[in-house]
């Protein structure tokens, strides 16, 4: 089997209502949508979806890096996970959503070849996985009624956005605990809105609500004060923006600087990478995280559902884009529904069938 071909496409989406989070505030879904084309007539979607706040990438940026990816493709098996790879890895330095792209593209053809759906080619733990959903940054009467609506529709974990000023993180996490009642787990994600010593002294004060754990207290840079935090803090620390990679993921369990760590396939560049990451935490005992980012759409998250259904260590997941979008552009995979439980389609792949209306 050899590639033959790499379609893009590009889809804008609006979300259901403005994301604001301490980084900024995200209006749309803006996704490359690639269709990897075979000898065989064998085909597999991907996307990168990029994340600027984030990953620095924009949709532009995605789109050429994915037609270099093409010329660095072409005649290669897309079967040959190992070779994609190192061939996507020597054309681009970095570019993890075009890279998320092509790899996912290549699962797809993988399980359809195989005949299974990716998650059992991934390993085959389960064929689903319980997600949280995600208050965004607002006013702590409109987060906690939105908190208390998903705790309704059946959701048992809150993730919910901070880091601005303390006085108003703590109004906003404790209108959501008495909204939400005792049962029902906080998570907390700052973005990197915090110093290390300013961490510390918010977390403390924050844990009289009872929170699970808190994601991205500082810096992405600031290893030395995320080991910090999590040293002195008896709330779970976890890294999100401080991992992007496999060496990134060393680096942190080596000098024990997070209890837990946030993977996403848009951050460190496809499931393979995803896979090394997850291997080195399972090793040092650090559970992880599937997260996902606001720009991605149903293929982004279901490729990512895959993996954290199919692997043990990865006991969180925060895969909850597409139920903020208005609309699905692509058929197939995990819908807009709003649930907690992501139940994996069975079909070879992952279940993807293309774009609507093109």
């Amino acid at each position: 089997m050899k590639i033959t071909n790499i379609k893009v496409d590009t889809v804008e989406v609006p979300l259901v209502e403005p994301f604001t989070i301490s980084l900024g505030t995200i209006t749309h879904a803006k996704s490359a949508i690639v269709k990897v084309e075979t000898d065989e007539g064998i085909f597999g979607y991907g996307e990168g979806g990029p994340g600027i706040l984030i990953t620095g990438e924009n949709l532009p940026g995605t789109v050429d890096c994915i037609k270099v990816f093409e010329k660095a493709l072409i005649g290669t098996d897309p079967t040959d996970l190992e070779k994609v790879y190192w061939i996507l890895d020597r054309a681009a330095a970095h570019a993890p959503c075009g890279k998320t792209a092509i790899d996912m593209a290549c699962y797809d053809i993988l399980g359809k070849k195989a005949g299974l759906p990716v998650y059992k080619l991934l390993g085959g733990y389960s064929n689903s996985i319980e997600t949280d959903i995600t208050v965004g940054i607002d006013t702590p009467e409109y987060m906690a009624k939105k908190a208390a609506e998903f705790v309704k529709m059946g959701f048992n974990t809150i993730k919910t956005k901070v880091g601005t000023t303390t006085e108003e993180d703590i109004a906003r996490v404790k209108a959501i605990r008495e909204a939400v009642g005792s049962g029902v787990k906080i998570r907390l994600d700052a973005n990197q809105g915090w110093s290390a010593k300013q961490a510390i002294q918010i977390i403390e004060r924050l844990d009289e609500y009872d929170i699970e754990l808190v994601e991205q207290p500082v810096p992405y840079y600031d290893f030395e004060g995320l080991e910090y935090v999590t040293k002195n803090s008896k709330v779970l620390i976890m890294s999100d923006e401080s991992c992007f990679n496999a060496k990134d993921a060393l680096r942190l369990v080596s000098r024990r600087a997070v209890d837990v760590v946030n993977i996403k396939l848009m951050k460190c560049g496809g499931i393979r990478e995803a896979l090394k990451i997850n291997s080195i935490c399972e090793t040092a005992g650090i559970e992880c995280m599937l997260g996902c980012m606001v720009e991605e759409t149903n293929l982004g998250i279901t490729a990512a559902a895959s993996l954290g259904a199919a692997t043990k260590n990865i006991t969180r997941a925060d895969l909850d884009a597409t139920f903020t979008l208005s609309e699905l552009m692509f058929e197939g995979g995990i819908g807009t529904e709003v649930k907690k439980d992501l139940v994996l389609p069975e079909e070879p792949g992952f279940g993807f069938k293309g774009l609507k209306n093109r």
